[in-house]
C-alpha cells in the first residue's frame, strides 16, 4: 500500500513539474544561470551525519537534478561554483573527498550519459586546473574534449576558481598580447577583458543563485554579475534546492523582463510623440 501511494505521489509530482515547465517555457527563459553551491556541510549537520562527506555527496547528486531541470526549461548555459581556490585550505580529508567526487563526476560525464548526450551539452571546467591532482586534471580535459562539439548548451564547472583570479588572468592575457605586439595598450577595454574571461563563450549572466541564506557572492562571477544580473539568495541548503524552489526566481525574472520591456516600449512611444 505504501509503495502504491508512493508511486502515485511520484507520478503526480513528475506530471505537475512537467506541466509547470511547459507553461514557463511560453515566457522568457534566462540564457545563463549561475549557482553558488553552498550549504553542503551544514546540510550534513542538519541531517545528523557524522561528517561532511554525506553533505557533499548529497550536493553532488542534487547537481545532476538541477542541471536536468535547467535543461528542460531551455536554459542555454549553467555555471556552478563547485570548488574555490580557497577551499584548498580546508582539511586534507575533506579536500581529498571532494577530489574523489570530481573524479566520479568527470568520469560519468565522459561516458555515455543521457542528459549530456540528449541535450548536446558542452562541459567546460573553468579555473586553474593546474592546481588539481594530475589524474583529476586529465579527467577534466577528457570530458571537455569529448563534449567540445556540443555547442547547443553549456555546463561550466568552476573548479578551482575565484572571480578575482579570473579577472586577473584576463588582464594578464591582454597585457601579454600587447607585449607580443598583437594589440595596442589603448585597445585594452572592458570588452577585451570580457573576451578573456573563463565564461566568455557563454551568454551574459541573467540570474545568480546562492543557497544557504548567506548574503555574499564569495568571489564568484563578480564581473558577470555586475551587469543587469538578477541576484537571488535562497534560504535553503544546496542539496535542498528543487525545481519548486527555483520556480519563484524564474517567475520574478519573467515578470521583471516583461515590465522592463513594456517600459522600454512606452518610452519609445513617448519619444515618437
Amino acid at each position: 500500500m505504501t509503495s502504491f501511494l508512493s508511486s502515485i505521489y511520484d507520478y503526480g509530482y513528475i506530471t505537475t513539474e512537467k506541466a509547470a515547465i511547459g507553461i514557463l517555457r511560453r515566457g522568457r527563459i534566462p540564457s545563463h544561470v549561475g549557482f553558488i553551491l553552498d550549504g553542503n556541510r551544514r546540510y550534513a549537520r542538519k541531517a545528523g551525519a557524522s561528517n561532511t562527506k554525506f553533505g557533499h555527496y548529497e550536493g553532488f547528486k542534487q547537481l545532476k537534478k538541477v542541471l536536468d531541470f535547467c535543461m528542460r526549461l531551455g536554459i542555454q548555459s549553467v555555471t556552478v561554483f563547485a570548488f574555490s581556490i580557497e577551499n584548498f585550505k580546508r582539511s586534507e580529508e575533506e579536500v581529498a573527498y571532494l577530489m574523489q567526487l570530481f573524479r566520479e563526476a568527470f568520469t560519468i560525464f565522459s561516458e555515455k550519459n543521457d542528459l549530456i548526450d540528449g541535450y548536446r551539452i558542452g562541459i567546460r571546467v573553468l579555473g586553474h586546473l593546474s592546481y588539481l591532482p594530475p589524474d583529476v586534471q586529465e579527467l577534466a580535459h577528457k570530458v571537455m574534449k569529448k563534449t567540445e562539439h556540443n555547442t547547443e548548451r553549456y555546463f561550466n564547472i568552476c573548479c578551482p576558481y575565484t572571480s578575482r583570479d579570473e579577472i586577473t588572468t584576463a588582464i594578464k592575457e591582454n597585457v601579454k598580447l600587447v607585449e607580443q605586439n598583437k594589440m595596442n595598450i589603448d585597445d585594452i577595454t572592458e570588452k577585451s577583458i570580457h573576451n578573456h574571461l573563463f565564461t566568455s563563450a557563454s551568454p551574459p549572466l541573467d540570474i545568480l543563485v546562492r543557497t544557504s541564506g548567506e548574503i555574499r557572492l564569495s568571489d564568484f562571477l563578480l564581473w558577470q554579475a555586475s551587469d543587469q544580473c538578477q541576484i537571488q539568495l535562497l534560504n535553503c541548503f544546496w542539496p535542498e534546492l528543487t525545481f519548486w524552489k527555483f520556480l519563484p526566481i524564474l517567475l520574478e525574472y519573467q515578470i521583471y523582463h516583461d515590465a522592463s520591456h513594456n517600459n522600454h516600449n512606452n518610452h519609445n512611444d513617448d519619444n515618437k510623440e
